[in-house]
């Protein structure tokens, strides 16, 4: 049945709304595919909803293609499997938790390993109903503490996550390997520009992890690319060698460290100048950020609520990246050191901070790591501990020493590749999929365990795989949209044909009518404009704003027998007679289109 656009739940809006920040997202407001219902919580309308299920339908066909079995488990959970794996703390405030009337804690599901692993536990018990792919498509809860972008980044969402279940690793690799496939078909098929990155494993714990991102500028990803050798990873996975020690003869001709004056130098700028100025180098080279060690200070919380202060020592060049830092504390999470927290710590001078009032061994017994970048052997300027005063010529190894190293340091554009293959690019996406090779930490944690072929118990190694089902609606709309609207692939369309009606002649609405019921009799789904007291200019924006890859219009052409046929996506046009139009929409819509009688050649998307 057609929806018409007369009776569809639908109100499209000429002003984009006040909350919404990218342009897919106001997008999706404005054509009426969804609405806002709280913070990070938003309503599919029915065309909204259309385009969600055939995200769906792709997902769950390939799932089911390398032999995943789908089920579905509630949303809301008991805690103690959570309490179990250690997750009912770590999740911190991020976790949506309640009570029942009986005062029961319970949490809103934000994944479901947990269920997973004992649903397998309660169900097989022996290496014959191994190997294992179980997946769901279902609705998850996280309290985002700023949920922005939409449905990008929201307190409710839709994922797709399977876990595979294997006797021994290179099963599990095996898994992976097919999951890694599938995926990249069901984003081949969604239709955007996207990476494979080394990833970060973060609170989910395992070996191997990639993530799938949608390339955007909007994305909240930072990636990095070496195109030498197709090296690719997420920032927060970006491995920084240790810079190699420095000759022990540059070591030992370098003059013992000593304290200077440098007035009113609390910033790298300043410190930089002031040494310029007061203390030049003997070699006549000028000094720089380079040449300064800085020495950051962060107050870690952990999910148990204990709160821990962490320095990190890198060259004042480069600035502490909050989500690299963020994926190397994890779970606990990190704040900067506020006036509170360094009155709590008067040995530590504010913006003169020094390496010898730091390190566990130290009087603040405050843990310092140093970016990996600092060589051993290496030479800096830094804080002396004492307001408007530095040290110069301290010596890593000879003067301080550190506690281990960080993977904290800012990437940059122009940086070398951790594989030594040339210069890294940095860019943006989305992120749209997550592959973790998990291992057995959730099948230790909950006692997952079979008989294997010798009738001893081995513990089950588990795969983790998810996919932003409903964020892939977000992802199409930012990648494909034009400055007139929404402008979907084929593949994803809410319909097949947009078709609309304009004047206010009875024949066109007929006529309209009569090739609506052609296409849908070829098996096409449409959206019939049949709105009698709309004028024309309405009509044509609002089905550029909704999107449809084909839009047929039929109005002043019939006075000659004709319809028009446009492509939204390259905006072509062609008149074709009457007679021939549902034949040539149906040719479109399948991609082929046959070029004649002066017609223009249409995108098949």
């Amino acid at each position: 049945m057609a929806m018409r656009m007369s009776t569809l739940f639908l109100r499209t809006l000429r002003e984009d709304p006040a909350d919404a920040e990218l342009p897919g997202h106001k997008l999706l407001v404005r054509a009426g595919y969804i609405r806002r219902a709280a913070p990070g919580v938003y309503t599919w309308l029915p065309l909204g909803l259309k385009v969600l299920r055939k995200v769906e339908t792709i997902v769950r066909e390939e799932m089911d293609a390398i032999g995943g079995q789908e089920l579905s488990f509630p949303a809301l959970l008991p805690r103690e499997p959570y309490e179990a794996t250690n997750r009912w703390t770590e999740y911190g405030d991020n976790l949506f938790r309640l009570q029942d009337r009986k005062g029961v804690d319970m949490l809103l599901g934000p994944t479901h390993e947990e269920m997973f692993t004992l649903a397998v536990k309660d169900m097989f018990s022996s290496y014959k109903e191994l190997p294992l792919t179980l997946y769901q498509i279902q609705t998850k809860y996280r309290d985002e503490a700023r949920p922005r972008a939409g449905l990008l980044r929201g307190r409710e969402f839709i994922m797709k996550d399977s876990y595979s279940f294997d006797v021994d690793d290179a099963g599990l690799e095996a898994a992976y390997q097919r999951h890694r496939a599938a995926y990249v078909r069901i984003f081949d098929r969604l239709g955007f520009d996207y990476v494979i990155v080394h990833a970060d494993s973060g609170a989910m714990g395992g070996s191997a992890s990639e993530e799938f991102l949608a390339v955007s500028p909007v994305g909240e990803d930072t990636f990095v690319r070496c195109e030498a050798t197709g090296y690719a990873a997420n920032v927060e996975a970006v491995v920084v060698p240790q810079a190699p020690p420095v000759d022990p003869a540059v070591v030992a001709a370098t003059p013992a460290a000593h304290v200077e004056d440098t007035p009113d130098s609390p910033t790298i700028e300043t410190l930089v100048a002031q040494a310029n100025a007061l203390h030049p180098r003997a070699d006549g080279r000028e000094w720089t950020a380079a040449d300064t060690l800085k020495n950051v200070v962060v107050m870690l919380t952990h999910p148990d609520g204990t709160k821990e202060p962490l320095a990190i020592g890198l060259p004042g060049d480069r600035e502490v990246d909050a989500k690299r830092l963020e994926a190397q504390v994890s779970p606990a999470e990190w704040a900067p050191f506020d006036e509170k927290d360094f009155a709590a710590y008067p040995m530590l001078v504010k913006g003169y901070i020094g390496p010898r009032a730091l390190g566990e061994d130290s009087p603040s017994k405050i843990r310092y790591l140093l970016d990996p970048s600092v060589a051993e052997g290496s030479a800096w300027i830094t804080g002396a501990d004492e307001h408007g005063k530095h040290v110069f010529d301290l010596v890593v190894g000879r003067d301080f020493t550190a506690d281990g190293t960080i993977q904290a340091g800012e990437i940059r554009e122009g940086d070398p590749s951790p594989d030594g293959g040339g210069p890294l690019t940095l860019a943006r996406g989305i992120e749209m999929g997550h592959i973790f090779q998990l291992g057995r930490k959730y099948a230790e944690a909950l006692d997952l365990k079979v008989l294997d072929e010798n009738g001893k118990l081995v513990t089950v190694t588990m795969g983790s795989y998810g996919v932003g089902v409903s964020r892939a609606v977000a992802a199409v709309a930012e990648a494909t949209h034009d400055d007139l609207g929404l402008c979907w692939p084929r593949a994803l369309a809410p319909a097949d044909v947009h078709v609309v009606a304009t004047g206010k002649d009875q024949a066109v609405f007929d006529s309209a009518g009569l090739l609506v019921a052609d296409l849908e009799a070829a098996g096409l789904s449409v959206i019939y404009d049949d709105r009698p007291k709309v004028s024309p200019g309405v009509k044509f924006k609002d089905a550029e704003l909704l999107g449809v890859p084909t839009i047929v219009v039929v109005g002043k052409g019939l006075v000659d027998g004709t319809i028009e046929i446009k492509d939204r996506a390259s905006g072509a046009r062609r008149d074709v007679p009457v007679e021939r139009a549902a034949g040539e929409v149906l040719a479109e819509v399948r991609g082929i289109v046959e070029q004649g009688d002066g017609a223009a050649p249409a995108d098949p998307a």
